[in-house]
């Protein structure tokens, strides 16, 4: 039977430490999966086993399992499902980022959270899904053509992008990716 004063003590360590380590979305606070792994570590050491399995994966979806255990004793189960066409990150590491959703909601169910179940990843990647603007200015930038192009798309997103970078920084840190790449390709073409 798992010592549950372990699993008291990591959830106390993980909300005592969270001050200023929570990246903040929409006025509410959100701990990253790797914070959560780190507390749940640095508190359970060994005793905490990670048990990550694939429930189904296919050209499109990939669906994980997570399960962890406290000294042998079972005490949350999380899911997650990523979409290959989610992200650029996604086209190539779905099932990573799919194993670490699973985790960290599992570890939200033992009761590592801050303000909710989603991780801040999560809650970035909803947003960024479900705000049109960034996914229009992500189509626009895989669009430039040359140095012209490239101007006029930073001065037309400028405000959004300084927006997001303060109020959003995951999802800033997907559309800087998404930038670099857009960079990179009027590089190799010359363009810029």
């Amino acid at each position: 039977m798992a010592d549950t004063n372990k699993l008291v003590q990591a959830i106390n360590e993980f909300k005592k430490n969270l001050n200023g380590k929570t990246i903040p979305i929409h006025g509410k606070d959100y701990a990253t999966v790797a914070m959560r792994v780190a507390f749940a570590r640095r508190v359970l050491g060994t005793d905490l086993d990670i048990h990550t399995k694939i429930v189904s994966i296919d050209k499109e979806t990939v669906v994980m399992e997570a399960e962890l255990y406290i000294d042998g004793t079972h005490i949350a189960t999380g899911h997650a499902e990523e979409k290959r066409a989610a992200s650029r990150i996604n086209q190539t590491s779905a099932l990573e980022n799919c194993e670490t959703s699973a985790v960290g909601r599992a570890l939200a169910f033992c009761g590592m959270i801050s303000d909710g179940i989603a991780s801040a990843e999560e809650v970035s990647a909803a947003i960024v899904q479900q705000d049109k603007k960034i996914q229009e200015a992500l189509k626009e930038l895989e669009a430039l053509s040359h140095k012209g192009s490239y101007t006029e798309w930073l001065t037309k997103h400028k405000v959004m992008i300084e927006g997001l970078k303060t109020n959003n920084p995951p999802a800033y840190a997907q559309l800087l990716e998404g930038f670099k790449a857009a960079k990179n390709n009027l590089k190799t073409k010359g363009a810029i």
